[in-house]
């Protein structure tokens, strides 16, 4: 078996030894009593059964292509006169398309003088004879194609064992047509076309391209389709009929070589009416021996049995140059299905297993949302910044600070400097001391300004459970992406959890908002340093307002550090309480900086403190409750495996058993060449 999974050069090379060596074998003992190619030396014959092997087990649909001999060519080309030539058999004949679907032909020299025929198709094997031949072709192509004129490219395997033909296997094709005619569809050339470009597109594939000799060469559709890959002619060998019916200029056509046949040229002569093929052989020697002008082509170029030779040389060729190769692609297709399979979540069983495979879903989430939520660690969704949470949160906390500071600044610009605190102390008045700011006008003034950005930060808490809500639930889709019949119950259970997180926020920040209402208060040192800083605008003030500055006539705004310009003019009506005004302006504006700094700090500090939560204990309970409370029902489902998996898992099952096969094949005729090379 090392030489299975070797694939190397030396292999290829015992190959080619071999199969050069047997082709030599052939050419001495052909004689012209001998049939038209002798078989295959007994070390060559099981190549060609081993690519017969892997054809059957269909290997080519798990893209591995098979060296193949296609036969190609326009309709009347003469293409069934020389398939029935080399098989020794009759061929369906009529008016149309009479190759329907593609027909693979298999032809092994067999010593016995009866001859065994059969058909494979539609998983059945129809044994037939020489007589009835052409009739049963007929029936199993109405039943692959339809009775109708359509075509199909179901394949229809005939085997032909029979003595003196050669050891081939060909793909015959439909020939080419450009008119529908009798009943074909419109699009008839179209679906020939793409028949012929599947079979004839792959690298392994040998075209073998049938010409009248009474057409021009390059007028040829079937040339034309060959060039498109195969431009060069490389692995195009042209066989040229009814070279009895146009030999004038026939010599110079092949030796010209304008349409690019890389594997030469073959001339031969169609079978007329009642002939045997033994007759037609001896009529077709004859005359490509003694005609004028055909006898002056080279014997290497003429002939039924040159041409079989030559195919026979071919496929020897291509053998020895794709086994190792299709080792090779057995092997990697068969590890990669393996390693998909392998990739597929386990086929539950039990309950016990569901419940395992379910907990292991949420351990799964959970790493995944401890890195993205709280770890900041981006390396499961490096492209896509939504799923850059500690990111993202940091930048809608800095628009959550700034939406506050702009809300305050429309409320400060709503009135004239001091307007309102002048009001709020008129109302404030009582029998008191004078000179002293009463409390309650402070708290009047922080009330108004906490109602008037108390709705902002309900706004944000709805704004960023609507954003957590968006990463959460694709997480957890991707996690349980091998399960989707547990999906539902688990963006329900997800969506759930963040309704309910979403209401203990909103229930959070109304509470904040009343303390805030009700409360002033405030340890920070900076509140006193920056009160300290605005007073001490506080007695230029007083001079511009009464008068009592040289340039005080010509100027009524005042420049307030941290505040900037305002207008102060107007106050000069309001002597009595612009002292006190201005005091109170500067306590609320010194205070108001740390009140927005503190709902933002704070709503860091629980968004936090809720997302923590949210992973590590929230989320697990929601699901379980989800999963075997009001919905129930879902681990169990999780026992019925879903459609896309299962067709997935039977796909792959029916690879890998194929793959399988065909290693097994293709090991036992390698370690056949390597016994012959020892």
């Amino acid at each position: 078996m090392s030489v299975l999974r070797d694939g190397s050069n030396v292999v290829s090379e015992g190959i080619t030894k071999d199969l050069v060596q047997a082709v030599h074998d052939q050419e001495e003992m052909q004689a012209i009593q001998a049939p038209i190619v002798s078989s295959y030396n007994e070390r060559i014959r099981p190549l060609l059964d081993c690519i017969d092997r892997l054809r059957n087990l269909k290997v080519m649909q798990e893209g591995i292509q098979l060296p193949t001999i296609v036969v190609v060519g326009d309709q009347s080309s003469g293409k069934s006169s020389v398939l029935e030539s080399l098989a020794g058999i009759s061929l369906p004949r009529g008016q149309g398309i009479c190759t329907r679907v593609p027909l693979i032909m298999r032809l092994q020299s067999h010593p016995s003088p009866e001859p065994e025929l059969s058909l494979e198709f539609n998983g059945r094997v129809v044994p037939t004879n020489e007589d009835h031949i052409a009739e049963a072709i007929s029936v199993a192509t109405d039943e692959i194609a339809g009775r109708s004129k359509g075509i199909s490219k179901v394949p229809l395997t005939l085997i032909v064992k029979k003595n003196g033909v050669p050891d081939l296997t060909m793909v015959d094709l439909p020939g080419i047509t450009r008119v529908p005619v009798h009943g074909q569809p419109e699009d008839i050339y179209e679906q020939i076309s793409a028949i012929i470009m599947e079979y004839i597109k792959p690298e392994e594939s040998i075209i073998l391209n049938v010409l009248s000799a009474t057409v021009d060469f390059s007028t040829c559709e079937s040339i034309r389709m060959s060039q498109k890959f195969d431009k060069m002619g490389e692995r195009t060998l042209a066989v040229v009929t009814k070279a009895d019916k146009s030999p004038e200029g026939l010599l110079e056509k092949v030796m010209a070589d304008d349409v690019n046949i890389g594997l030469g040229y073959v001339c031969v002569r169609n079978r007329i009416g009642d002939e045997s093929y033994e007759e037609a052989q001896a009529v077709e020697a004859t005359l490509f021996e003694t005609h004028p002008l055909l006898s002056k082509i080279h014997k290497s170029m003429v002939g039924i049995p040159v041409l079989a030779q030559k195919l026979v040389q071919i496929q020897a060729t291509i053998i020895s140059k794709c086994l190792p190769d299709i080792v090779r692609k057995i092997n990697d297709k068969l590890s990669t299905s393996v390693a998909e399979l392998n990739k597929l979540p386990q086929q539950l069983k039990s309950v016990p297993e569901a419940v395992t495979a379910f907990m292991r879903i949420i351990s799964s989430a959970k790493e995944s949302l401890r890195k993205i939520f709280i770890r900041g660690e981006f390396d499961e969704y490096p492209d896509e910044k939504e799923m850059h949470c500690t990111a993202r949160l940091a930048e809608m906390l800095s628009d959550y600070y700034e939406d506050l500071q702009l809300i305050s600044i429309k409320v400060e610009q709503k009135q004239a400097f001091l307007e309102e605190e002048i009001s709020i102390l008129e109302e404030a008045k009582g029998i008191s001391l004078p000179n002293f700011l009463p409390r309650k006008a402070f708290r009047t003034s922080l009330q108004k300004m906490v109602m008037a950005i108390s709705a902002t930060p309900a706004g944000f808490v709805n704004k960023f459970w609507e954003y957590l809500q968006g990463v959460l639930v694709p997480v957890l889709m991707k996690h349980s992406d091998n399960y989707p019949q547990l999906q539902p119950s688990i963006r329900r259970a997800a969506q759930n959890l963040v309704s309910k997180k979403r209401e203990q926020s909103a229930d959070w920040v109304s509470q904040i908002i009343e303390m805030e209402k009700l409360t002033d208060y405030t340890c920070n040192p900076e509140y006193s340093a920056t009160w300290h800083d605005l007073m001490e605008s506080q007695d230029r003030f007083m001079d511009i307002i009464n008068d009592r500055c040289n340039d005080c006539t010509k100027s009524t705004t005042l420049e307030i550090n941290g505040i900037g310009e305002v207008e102060v003019g107007h106050l000069r009506n309001h002597l009595v309480v612009a002292q006190e005004a201005f005091d109170l302006k500067m306590r609320m504006t010194a205070y108001w900086k740390i009140v927005l700094r503190r709902l933002v700090d704070s709503m860091a500090l629980h968004l936090l403190f809720s997302i923590q939560n949210l992973v590590n204990k929230d989320m697990e309970t929601e699901m379980v409750n989800e999963l075997m409370g009001t919905h129930g029902g879902a681990l169990e489902r999780m026992l019925e495996e879903s459609p896309p998996i299962a067709g997935k898992r039977y796909r792959l099952n029916g690879s890998i058993k194929l793959l399988r096969e065909s290693k097994e094949i293709v090991a036992e005729i390698m370690d056949k060449i390597a016994a012959y090379a020892d």
